[in-house]
């Protein structure tokens, strides 16, 4: 079983705000039981990529497959999903908001893409189809690699940027699209009403449709890419339940709980920690009582944000000694 996780270990500054005299005995638990790994910080869609068995191409191909669960034709192209973002200037940095905090309705999307398909013809004419979801698609695939969008919210774009040989003619494009969209009657209009314009646009998830695989795990999870990860793959898919099942745990499967996600990538502490209270008493507390009947595999717990990870055996079951620290000391 993989029980992905994203932001359960976060950065120190958040981690100091949210858990001063936060006492989650379940979770303190487990993190005394388990054995502490390093996993990749490669992003929650890269680990359930790698959890379904999806090849990474230059990127991760979550375009061509989420474009396909959009309700589009991937055929032989290169996809590149081209989201509709928020870049807010401070001090010293650049910081990214995501389409799922815009609220962007269709008739914007659909103003604002015509727009850009105007103003750069084929070279960056984005398929709005669904508001927070666009899509590029190119005969020959681009010299270039991108970061998933799960790494980029809430932090300092400037490292996070395309790289490749043909980086610099997408950057140059980005920056004449930030002027292009800037006096936008849909932007001027979200602005009025108090709403975050749209003014760039985040490339990412490259790549062609890969050879459909057949991976019949069971996907418990309610965010929309990693849903149509598990729909490519012909995985049992599954909302999250309300209150799992002990028998859960036990099964050759993924879960995705992302409760932690925009809490995390924006540092809001208190909702941080109120977001693991709540994951406390609906998901460890059970795995806690679990443990005993993990298969003989156990359980990995990732959090593919941080780059840590927890692997727990039945076994743990009984390390009574291993006494649970502070929870400051335990997620660092």
């Amino acid at each position: 079983m993989l029980l992905l996780i994203p932001h359960l270990f976060p950065n120190a500054r958040l981690l100091e705000a949210a858990a001063q005299d936060l006492h989650l005995p379940a979770l303190q638990s487990l993190l005394a039981r388990g054995s502490r790994q390093s996993c990749q910080a490669a992003g929650m869609e890269a680990a359930v990529c790698e959890a379904l068995g999806i090849a990474r191409q230059q990127d991760w191909p979550l375009a061509p497959i989420t474009l396909v669960a959009d309700g589009g034709e991937a055929g032989d192209a290169y996809w590149l999903r081209a989201d509709p973002v928020h870049l807010r200037v401070m001090r010293d940095r650049i910081v990214l908001t995501d389409s799922s905090a815009l609220g962007l309705a269709r008739d914007e999307a659909d103003a604002l893409a015509k727009t850009i398909g105007d103003h750069f013809g084929a070279g960056l004419n984005p398929q709005p189809l669904h508001p927070q979801r666009w899509y590029l698609d190119y005969a020959e695939a681009p010299q270039l690699t991108t970061t998933p969008l799960s790494l980029a919210v809430g932090c300092d774009i400037d490292p996070l940027l395309p790289q490749g040989p043909d980086a610099m003619r997408f950057r140059a494009e980005l920056n004449e699209l930030q002027m292009l969209l800037h006096e936008h009657p849909v932007n001027q209009a979200r602005d009025a009403r108090g709403a975050l314009p749209v003014n760039s646009l985040w490339l990412w998830g490259g790549g062609r449709l890969p050879v459909a695989c057949a991976t019949p795990v069971s996907l418990h999870a309610d965010n929309a890419e990693a849903l149509a990860l598990g729909g490519f793959c012909s995985a049992r898919v599954q909302s999250l339940p309300a209150h799992p099942d002990t028998q859960a745990f036990a099964a050759d499967g993924i879960i995705l709980l992302d409760a932690l996600t925009r809490s995390g990538q924006v540092g809001d502490a208190y909702g941080w920690r109120e977001a693991l209270r709540d994951l406390e008493q609906d998901w460890f507390v059970p795995l806690r009582g679990a443990l005993r009947k993990l298969g003989p595999q156990g359980l990995r717990l990732l959090d593919p944000i941080s780059g840590h990870a927890l692997h727990l055996h039945p076994h743990d079951a009984w390390k009574y000694w291993r006494r649970p620290r502070s929870l400051i000391s335990q997620l660092t």
